[in-house]
């Protein structure tokens, strides 16, 4: 009898450890942690520069309420259309704060090249007026709630790359600054009042881009040791990023085309100077 109630005993024992082992072997359920959604904002927005109203376009996540990184962009010689807001929001979704300026005033756009050549060259042509506008804008976006004002870039595209390495050649304290598809015979080469990262990204077969303007200035930028990034894209013709080229194109015979791969590289060189402009 003795014998029999030890055995009951271990086995009793032995499927308490049992379940033990088992209930310990459980794994655990972690709650799995919601990712933030991001909510774009986009502000029409207006401000001046002396005499002149000027019409721009904000864009941010509303939802990140954290200070960021701002960065101002510069339209084509079109104006300020559809196409510069769209890279405002695209901006934003990558976590930055991003106007899209006026440097026509009123928000005024060209229908005809000939009326752009027209509005693009009374902006270069008058850089007293070029600057005030671009400071303008600066001014506004570092005061927007989003931003922190001690980390500004800005890019262009077209005329707008112009005007965005002109403005940092002539001393504006930009992070960084990036032009697509732009001249480089510029009314302000790079000099030692540039403190901006550079980034260039232009088609090899722009006919508006000289060999020679590219390499004067290159030159001025290893001249004053700048840190600089030039990209030139085999087949990319003029206004590479714009799906709307090849219809300008056709329409006023120029020589304008989007290439998608062009486009995706010359983004994807703009996001890893960003992040390690911002990141310095």
């Amino acid at each position: 009898m003795k014998s029999l109630n030890s055995i009951l005993v271990l086995i009793t024992l032995s499927f308490v450890i049992s379940c033990k082992e088992r209930t310990e072997a459980k794994p655990k359920v972690e709650t799995p942690v919601a990712e933030k959604t991001i909510k774009i904002k986009g502000e029409e927005v207006t401000y001046a520069s002396d005499s002149t109203n000027l019409k721009g376009y904000i864009a941010f996540d509303e939802n990140n309420k954290e200070k960021r990184p701002g960065i101002l962009i510069v339209h084509e010689w079109w104006g300020h259309n559809d196409y510069v807001r769209e890279r405002a929001n695209m901006l934003a979704e990558l976590g930055y704060t991003a106007i899209a300026v006026d440097m026509y005033g009123d928000g005024k756009q060209a229908n005809h090249p000939s009326d752009a050549g027209k509005f693009a060259g009374s902006v270069m042509k008058n850089l007293p007026v070029a600057k005030k506008r671009f400071n303008a804008a600066v001014e506004l976006l570092k005061k927007h709630e989003s931003v922190n004002g001690e980390k500004i870039a800005a890019i262009g595209y077209c005329f707008g790359g112009s005007v965005a390495l002109t403005m940092a050649n002539s001393g504006f304290d930009l992070d960084a600054v990036a032009a697509f598809h732009s001249g480089v015979a510029l009314p302000v080469m790079p000099n030692k009042d540039l403190k901006a990262q550079v980034l260039v990204c232009n088609g090899a077969d722009d006919p508006f881009v000289s060999p020679e303007s590219v390499t004067t200035f290159k030159s001025a930028l290893d001249s004053i040791g700048a840190k600089y990034q030039y990209f030139s894209y085999p087949g990319a013709k003029h206004s590479f990023t714009s799906k709307t080229a090849d219809e300008n194109g056709k329409k006023f015979n120029l020589p304008l085309a989007y290439n998608a791969e062009a486009d995706k590289k010359s983004w994807n060189s703009l996001q890893g100077l960003l992040k390690n402009a911002f990141e310095k």
